[in-house]
């Protein structure tokens, strides 16, 4: 089974979380051949050259080879890299897991809440994500709330295609 776990990377928090979910995906599921971009120093090499085209043919061609996509679909807005990768990846009619962490998500049975987002959309306290992309995810795969349920999920769709 081939995976490609997508994430922004280029911050300190979008590595360490790349790191601890492709950890806890191999451990769980040792067969995987799971490709991290920021792994991948011939793209990935800050103190290198990749050109926008290299770039997107390394990973286009991982995608291409991939029988699920994780993407993490945290931060102010989904990464724009993710975005592309689930965009490009939901054509191919694969599973995609995604890994929502926010925890705004929580508390949404609460009337206070929904009451003071009723009466000034500005007090908003929930997450927003743009629904076509929720959309391309639901539409072949789940999503998820944190890094156990992603593994679940990975886990579930090796077992389907066995």
């Amino acid at each position: 089974m081939k995976g490609y776990l997508a994430n922004g990377l280029f911050s300190m928090g979008d590595r360490y979380v790349n790191e601890q979910l492709a950890k806890a995906i191999r451990e769980a599921v040792p067969e995987i051949d799971l490709y991290l971009p920021q792994e991948n120093a011939a793209i990935n090499d800050k103190t290198a050259y990749a050109n926008s085209e290299i770039i997107a043919e390394a990973d286009l061609s991982k995608l291409e080879k991939s029988d699920i996509l994780i993407a993490v679909l945290d931060g102010v807005e989904i990464d724009s890299g993710v975005a592309a990768e689930i965009g490009a990846f939901s054509m191919l009619k694969r599973p995609i897991v995604g890994v929502f962490t926010d925890t705004r998500q929580q508390g949404r049975d609460n009337q206070k809440k929904i009451d003071a987002l009723v009466e000034d959309a500005l007090e908003n306290q929930f997450v927003y994500r743009n629904l076509f992309l929720v959309g391309l995810v639901k539409r072949n795969g789940v999503i998820t709330s944190t890094i156990e349920e992603a593994v679940e999920a990975v886990l579930e769709v090796k077992n389907r295609q066995l």
